[in-house]
């Protein structure tokens, strides 16, 4: 015990300062709430892709805020240092059950172990305040200990359980399965200790107890507010899912090293051989690239190899049965809580040297991808860190999220809203990687960064190959073995740009540069729409040339110029309208925006949609 906790302390140090990444950006928002609202850490309301959302519709339940929380209140601020050094104990925890179950199940808990400390997603999401390692180190513990109970009619153990099983409720949703995992055990072992069937259900009477909170305390019940959300953005769309499918896969095959795999996997029926053989043949007509079709079939020699074994087979294909419907991104972290089994299957596999090879093949590609991980959102850390005078001395808009957007805001920039309205003389920082939202504004390039490191293994790039954390990407690969860059962050002036056009055609790419917020090159507008025109010389008629689709409710149409409202409609059914005002003689550039009543959207489309505009300036 005493030399797992120090393999593992010692796995995390290097990594200690390792930057806010990822997620951790929300789960800190919900923490510093948290620190207003003790009770309620989801009621946080923050922006997310330009729009301004409630935190009841995040994807995790509130125990990963709460213990960032007490950090908080603790260390006054957000210290990398002090909170990653607490946050190995969750890592630790999960070991130490992994070698507790390992000690039931195999006759080289040590070594298995060591299989479960080499995985990728165990060594690079060790580094991350996310809810991942929480979780899993609760899953692991309500497993362990609820072994030890059945096995050994212990009550204290089963208590245990029932405790770390309900801490996994509220750390994320899928530990609704461990009922499964738990209830299988209990009825090969034990059918009748019904008391352990009650324990099984610790989960989702945790997560079930949380949401009828909300609801008495606050109204909307978090489940059926995150339902919304995932609707809006097509998370769910079977294209999404089926990416989700293969990226999962494709994982399973790194769990452990594919070494291990083919020494302690392949063995069994000729079936496995031929279904992994298909499958990766398949594979290979989508994409040619060996790493993608090789993954591909050692996933499926695991998850094949689990079917008709004990319960750490059925184990592993409960929890992926579970991961394949609920989940939608593919991440390799989504599979943590079958790392321990299968690391586990493979020792009793494998000889005691083919284990020591493929562990130390697994932790060098563990502990490569890792570093190039802390050097990515170290990067925007220092980039960050060098618009520290120009966050001071001007208004900046971050178009972008992750770490970027967290160090960003502390040196005092803000999260650029859809629609925004920039000045000149204000900045936007953007990143090519993290989504950013259009700017039509003209910009001056002001500071550049290109994030490529040394090592040439990648788990994210703007090649867009890995899945590793997103199976939304354009490649399904486990990860990348490129020097690609990894993003491109910026930092640009907005700057005083005198309009050209009196008449704009949003489709035309010359009308880009007067469309100030609200309106896209397609025609659509979000509720508001605002551009800037030359002005003619002497009176003229504005006309706003509009299109109301048939799925828009919009139906009242306002428009002012210079802020002055000069029209306005109501319009009874959708269809092709006009909106004119004759405006007198006057400056020589006029501001023109275009207001709607309601807006709508579609599954995929992150926008607010109100109406199509097809033309609008002076005639």
């Amino acid at each position: 015990m005493l030399a797992i906790v120090a393999l593992v302390v010692l796995l995390r140090l290097p990594f200690l300062n390792q930057a806010i990444q990822g997620d951790d950006l929300y789960y800190l928002l919900g923490a510093q709430h948290a620190l207003i609202d003790p009770l309620h850490p989801t009621h946080a309301r923050f922006m997310f892709l330009g729009e301004t959302v409630d935190m009841r519709g995040f994807s995790h339940p509130p125990l990963n805020a709460w213990i960032l929380a007490g950090l908080l209140a603790a260390m006054g601020d957000v210290r990398e240092v002090p909170f990653h050094l607490a946050y190995i104990l969750f890592p630790v925890l999960a070991a130490l059950s992994t070698w507790s179950l390992a000690r039931r199940f195999c006759e080289k808990p040590f070594l298995a172990t060591l299989l479960f400390l080499a995985v990728p997603a165990f060594v690079v999401n060790g580094g991350s305040l996310e809810s991942d390692l929480p979780f899993l180190a609760f899953w692991m513990m309500a497993v362990a200990l609820f072994v030890k109970a059945v096995d050994e009619d212990s009550r204290a153990a089963l208590y245990g359980s029932a405790v770390a099983g309900a801490l996994a409720g509220l750390a994320a949703y899928q530990a609704v399965f461990l009922v499964p995992v738990l209830a299988l055990y209990v009825w090969q072992k034990r059918p009748r200790w019904y008391e352990a069937w009650v324990v099984t259900l610790a989960a989702p009477l945790a997560i079930g107890a949380w949401q009828l909170f909300e609801l008495i305390t606050s109204g909307p019940v978090p489940a059926t507010v995150l339902a919304g959300y995932l609707g809006t953005h097509g998370f769910q769309s079977l294209a999404q899912k089926s990416r989700n499918v293969v990226a999962l896969v494709v994982h399973s095959g790194w769990i452990v090293s594919p070494l291990l795999v083919f020494a302690g996997f392949v063995r069994g029926t000729k079936w496995r051989w031929i279904l992994a053989a298909l499958i990766s043949a398949a594979g290979a007509l989508y994409d040619p690239n060996p790493l993608f079709w090789a993954s591909l079939g050692c996933g499926v020699l695991v998850l094949s190899s689990c079917v008709g074994r004990d319960f750490l087979g059925a184990w592993v294909l409960l929890f992926f049965a579970g991961a394949l419907a609920v989940f939608f991104a593919g991440s390799a972290r989504y599979l943590l809580p079958i790392a321990a089994p299968v690391a586990i299957l493979a020792a009793r596999r494998c000889g005691t040297a083919t284990m020591v090879t493929g562990f130390a093949l697994q932790m060098a590609l563990s502990l490569g991808l890792a570093v190039v991980n802390y050097e990515h959102w170290d990067a925007y850390r220092q980039f960050a860190a060098s618009l520290s005078k120009e966050t001071a001395e001007h208004r900046v808009w971050i178009d972008g999220d992750w770490g970027l957007r967290f160090y960003l805001e502390r040196e005092g920039a803000l999260p650029l809203p859809l629609g925004q309205v920039l000045q000149s003389g204000e900045m936007v920082v953007s990143s090519v990687l993290a989504n950013p939202l259009p700017v039509t504004a003209p910009l001056a390039p002001f500071a550049q960064m290109e994030i490529r490191p040394w090592i040439p293994l990648r788990i994210v790039s703007l090649d867009g190959r890995s899945a590793y954390s997103s199976a939304s990407s354009r490649g399904l690969l486990p990860f990348e073995i490129s020097t690609a860059p990894i993003d491109r962050v910026s930092a640009n002036a907005v700057i005083e740009h005198p309009p050209q056009l009196s008449y704009l055609n949003p489709h035309d790419s010359a009308a880009a540069s007067q469309i100030v917020s609200g309106l896209f090159l397609d025609g659509w507008m979000t509720e508001q729409a605002t551009v800037v025109l030359k002005r003619p010389s002497s009176a003229a008629n504005l006309r706003a040339e509009i299109y109301i689709p048939d799925l828009s409710p919009a139906r009242r149409v306002t428009m002012f110029a210079d802020g002055q409202r000069v029209a306005e409609a109501t319009y009874a059914a959708p269809g092709s309208y006009s909106l004119d005002a004759h405006l007198a003689s006057g400056p020589e550039r006029t501001t023109v925006t275009i207001t709607v009543d309601k807006t709508f959207s579609v599954p995929g489309d992150q926008r607010r949609l109100g109406a199509i505009i097809n033309g609008i300036g002076f005639r």
